[in-house]
């Protein structure tokens, strides 16, 4: 496996795209200071999943160029390493393809995102495609200023990093960390199932009986509905054994309203004879009575006459007496309201 071209676009001080052939395995960058060799190593290890505090900067968005007094920033950042995979170092999914391609991509909202062969995937399908190959973001293989000392002065737990790697079993002891980590997840996974199935246990249970209730409720409520039909049908029966009843009745009655009409007009024929008799009737009555009420005027007027004289006479007395007792009634009056005017008038001023 070996790396032998590098794409390079808006990362530090590469803005313009830029690629690097690698056409052999000794390759040698030559330059002054400041034209930008470190930034090629800092281009492969941020590829290879490198945190932005190795490469010489504060935050992610530092390996974007940051502009100059001749060109304006841009907006994001892409790194593509390309790796010879003739030898088939790289294996697994990626063992049938003879070049791959990984490519980090980074903008300065935050967003950043890795692909291999052009398929979006994690920084950790990155990692485990150089597990076990030599090569890493701290591997052997990239070796930079400092790096001999730091290796002759290393602890060997430090050493053991680097041989381990070598040696191609630091894939499987990362694997074995991941399988540990799934393992103890599973473990803490079965915890919180075993808290989860005594939790459903519980509801299962306070559902077992709500269900019991609801079959319960149910079968009354069937009961219920039976029993109220039953009550409709008898409340039925009963209705329609009246309302037969009533029909009886009614036709009774009907056949009786019937005489009664035969009846009323039978008595409406007598009445009316009847009416012309007390007619007849009544016109002899009145020729007789007024003859006789012809009569009766004279005596009476005649009668009226002497009665006048007689009446005239005691009622000129009568109203002689009567004047003189209104007169002094009159008197007593005028003495009972003026005492009642005096009395009023007092009530009067105890008003005002």
């Amino acid at each position: 496996m070996r790396l032998s071209k590098i794409k390079m676009a808006g990362f530090k001080s590469f803005v313009d795209p830029t690629i690097i052939q690698l056409p052999s395995e000794l390759v040698g960058v030559v330059g002054p200071n400041g034209c930008g060799k470190s930034n090629i190593i800092d281009a492969v290890r941020w590829v290879m999943g490198e945190r932005s505090k190795h490469l010489r900067g504060d935050s992610m968005e530092d390996v974007i160029f940051n502009g100059s007094n001749t060109r304006k920033p841009v907006g994001q950042a892409s790194i593509e390493l390309i790796f010879d995979n003739s030898d088939g170092a790289i294996g697994g999914q990626y063992a049938q393809y003879g070049e791959i391609s990984i490519r980090r991509q980074v903008s300065r909202d935050g967003q950043s995102k890795y692909l291999i062969n052009g398929t979006k995937c994690r920084q950790r399908d990155v990692k485990d495609i150089f597990l076990g190959t030599g090569l890493g973001p701290h591997s052997y293989a990239i070796i930079e200023q400092g790096m001999i000392s730091q290796l002759i002065e290393a602890k060997p737990e430090d050493l053991r990093i680097f041989l381990e790697e070598a040696a191609g079993i630091s894939k499987y002891k990362e694997r074995r960390r991941e399988t540990e980590n799934r393992m103890r997840h599973t473990r803490e996974n079965l915890d919180r199932l075993n808290d989860l199935r005594e939790e459903i246990e519980k509801q299962l249970n306070r559902l077992k009986r709500q269900a019991n209730t609801a079959e319960r409720y149910k079968k009354l409520k069937e009961e219920e509905r039976r029993v109220k039909a039953e009550l409709l049908c008898l409340n039925w029966q009963i209705q329609d054994t009246e309302t037969r009843e009533r029909e009886q009745e009614l036709k009774v009655k009907e056949t009786r309203l019937d005489q009664l009409t035969a009846e009323l007009r039978a008595a409406e024929v007598s009445l009316e004879k009847l009416r012309a008799e007390h007619t007849e009737a009544n016109e002899a009555f009145n020729k007789v009575q007024g003859h006789y009420y012809r009569l009766g005027g004279d005596i009476s007027r005649t009668e009226q006459s002497i009665q006048f004289s007689k009446d005239a006479r005691e009622r000129q007395q009568h109203e002689c007496q009567g004047i003189q007792t209104e007169l002094e009634e009159s008197v007593g009056q005028m003495d009972n309201d003026r005492e009642r005017m005096l009395g009023m008038q007092k009530d009067i001023d105890e008003l005002e």
